[in-house]
């Protein structure tokens, strides 16, 4: 086991998942679930009109979302839930998505104090985050903590943002294409630095034409693979359910020996990966936005988790467990995962199609990733080093994309992982303090409704 694994073993062990849980639960309790029972007015706020209005000195609160679903919706939701499958068994979905009921509220609520404690940059626009919050309300371990989360969010921008989503766009467009890995990075860098250059709004407006599209593609195709695949669905969904309670004895040794803890841990890590609730990552996004009502954008920010998850990741897993893909080999008898496994269970049903269908949603994936994933390494680099950072890293997160098309997807994958504990860690404090305040401010948002 190399360093990053064990780190891995280490830091993704059950004192993280139990602190993700347990802050997710907690939180839950103390709010009386009201992220769970708002879920239909927060779809509501941010699918309307008003959501897409926005001022001079930031952008909409829809723009917002997209920015930050731009982050989330990338590889993970289609390699990711591959990849948990395999390692996990078919249980891990069902772990990924009860954690995901609970990642509601953490992005409710990371979201929601990130306006709140937002600031204004020279430009007119508004900036913020957990670092913000810990600074303004943790009093004089505040600084010190935001500071060390900031660095972490900056090594999670590159790792995951850069690096893990160009590997996979590089991987992809080889296996269908056959084109060379490294014209690949240098045309995703050079295209994603044109549009960085353009700041916060530039991203903002190309996330909202590009992540409503990409994602309506994607769950076309899946739910197409699904209904293909409609007399298994009753089956693999009662496989799901024994394999996450008891996963040696539902799965008799098809995929190999998976314990529960294996189930449990893959299902939360890669959800993680693909929602990023708990990490603080979509605050970031949220405090941009143009609005000056906090709950009301933790609400629409919040509904990321629904999109990305509950639906993209879902259909994704129901897609591969019901065409009856799972545990099978390519020529070389090496077990398929990831990107060739969806790839597998598309086939199943749209044929020579799914090979076109599935590039072009990686591509928008995980291009939209690497836009959003921007975003928070210019404001972590900001947040440490000052504005003029904000230049330079702009570049320096260009190369990182055309380094991640040419090293080992394991690494990329294992380095994306680490950081994403680490960004976990500072942030779950931070909200598990706060709670009283944010079941404060929930309830008084209820009473306004009243």
């Amino acid at each position: 086991m190399g360093l990053l694994e064990l780190l891995n073993a280490i830091l993704w062990g059950p004192g993280t998942v139990g602190l993700l849980l347990g802050t997710g639960a907690w939180l839950t309790l103390r709010t009386g679930a009201f992220p769970q029972r708002m879920l239909p007015l927060a779809l509501r706020l941010s699918l309307g009109r008003e959501a897409r209005r926005k001022g001079n000195n930031g952008v909409s609160p829809f723009g917002s979302l997209m920015t930050a679903l731009a982050s989330t919706v990338g590889t993970g939701n289609i390699v990711g839930v591959a990849a948990a499958l395999v390692s996990g068994g078919p249980g891990a979905l069902v772990w990924m998505e009860l954690a995901a009921l609970l990642g509601l509220t953490l992005k409710l609520a990371e979201c929601m104090l990130a306006v709140k404690y937002r600031s204004r940059a020279p430009d007119g626009t508004r900036w913020g985050g957990p670092m913000a919050v810990m600074e303004a309300r943790l009093g004089v371990i505040g600084k010190p903590m935001g500071r060390l989360y900031a660095l972490f969010a900056l090594l999670m921008s590159f790792s995951m943002g850069a690096m893990a989503q160009s590997g996979a766009l590089a991987d992809t467009f080889f296996a269908a294409f056959s084109l060379p890995r490294a014209e690949t990075g240098l045309a995703t860098a050079a295209l994603a630095l044109v549009i960085l250059l353009g700041g916060i709004r530039r991203i903002a407006d190309v996330s909202s034409v590009l992540v409503p599209v990409m994602a309506l593609l994607y769950i076309g195709g899946a739910g197409a693979v699904i209904i293909g695949n409609l007399p298994r669905l009753p089956g693999a969904a009662a496989e799901m359910l024994r394999c996450a309670l008891a996963p040696s004895a539902a799965l008799g040794g098809a995929l190999g020996t998976v314990t529960r803890r294996a189930v449990i841990r893959h299902g939360i890590a890669r959800g993680v990966f693909s929602n990023e609730a708990g990490l603080g990552s979509a605050a970031i996004a949220a405090a941009c936005a143009d609005t000056e009502d906090p709950l009301r954008q933790g609400l629409i920010s919040m509904t990321g988790v629904f999109f990305d998850t509950l639906v993209i990741c879902t259909l994704t897993g129901l897609a591969i467990c019901c065409s009856g893909v799972l545990g099978a080999a390519d020529a070389a008898g090496i077990p398929l995962t990831g990107a060739a496994l969806t790839l597998r269970a598309f086939e199943t049903v749209l044929g020579r199609g799914a090979r076109w269908l599935i590039s072009a949603s990686l591509g928008l994936f995980a291009f939209t990733s690497v836009l959003g994933c921007a975003l928070q390494g210019e404001v972590s680099a900001a947040y440490l080093l000052g504005p003029d950072a904000v230049c330079p890293i702009r570049f320096f997160y260009c190369a990182a994309v055309l380094i991640g098309a040419l090293i080992p997807m394991k690494t990329v994958l294992a380095l994306a992982d680490l950081s994403n504990a680490l960004m976990a860690l500072p942030n779950l404090v931070c909200l598990l303090l706060l709670s009283g305040e944010i079941a404060a401010d929930c309830r008084s948002f209820l009473r306004k409704k009243v």
